[in-house]
């Protein structure tokens, strides 16, 4: 596998040197199958027609590295927050593996160099490269076996690209971004928080989000403070609670769908 005889010849000799030299340098080592990589680097909008109407693109693949992502992701948090309880743990899993998490691992590692697409518009442009990353990681699952990823994603990816300081401090507030959220877009936002009669000890909390009276998100935790948290990161989970226009685009759908259904019920 890290046979240097072998390196010197794929990255130099054979027409695909090219895509040996690419996984190498993004990744640090020399496959086995390179048509699964090639196949990786392939967006939808490309498309290769193979004949009968079918087409192939890296669609499966990213499929099968999102699951293989999220499952490595919460190998490591398992073990590296050893004292932490499920919610904790959930939260901190979204913001590594969100496409924002994954685009920037992806253009610091280089393949967004790589990437072959006809896509255009912004927003379609902001998913290109996490989801050629997810495909990668199904490729390199596919060709070297789960052990092989989970070491190559933990040590040297997350190890020299995620500053889990960085994610740990941006995760732990949710509320706090819900109600600037709010306030900047002029909605008014209510937590509808009592006690969970349904605990065993009656000492658990449950907490309901409401934005402009309509509710968009649910919590539950051992505290007030932890249930309103818990029902603001259930928002986030859905719709990413962030300054920029495209998540406030999809919050605001979200609430018009919502309001319409409130309004077919009351009918």
């Amino acid at each position: 596998m890290f046979n240097p005889l072998r390196r010197f010849v794929r990255r130099r000799f054979g027409q695909d040197r090219h895509f040996y030299c690419a996984i190498d340098d993004m990744f640090g080592f020399i496959p086995h199958n390179i048509e699964l990589y090639k196949l990786a680097l392939i967006h939808k909008s490309a498309s290769v027609d193979i004949g009968d109407g079918r087409h192939i693109n890296n669609e499966r693949l990213e499929f099968l590295g999102d699951a293989v992502i999220e499952s490595i992701t919460s190998d490591f948090l398992f073990i590296e927050f050893a004292d932490r309880d499920e919610g904790f743990m959930t939260q901190i899993r979204s913001k590594i593996v969100s496409r924002q998490s994954l685009n920037s691992i992806a253009s610091k590692i280089g393949l967004d160099r790589h990437v072959i697409s006809h896509a255009t518009g912004n927003i379609t442009q902001k998913h290109i490269y996490g989801d050629a990353f997810e495909a990668m990681m199904g490729a390199i699952y596919l060709d070297m076996g789960y052990d092989f990823a989970n070491r190559l994603l933990i040590n040297d990816i997350f190890g020299r690209y995620l500053n889990l300081d960085d994610v740990l401090m941006s995760e732990t507030d949710f509320k706090s971004r819900l109600i600037e959220w709010c306030q900047k877009n002029h909605y008014s936002v209510e937590f509808r928080t009592t006690n969970d009669n349904s605990s065993p000890s009656h000492l658990g909390f449950v907490s309901t989000v409401y934005v402009d009276g309509i509710p968009v998100g649910h919590g539950a935790g051992d505290s007030k403070k932890a249930a309103e948290q818990q029902a603001s990161f259930s928002v986030s989970q859905s719709q990413s609670i962030t300054p920029d226009d495209e998540a406030s685009a999809r919050l605001l759908d979200k609430l018009d769908k919502l309001d319409r259904n409130a309004n077919d019920k009351r009918c």
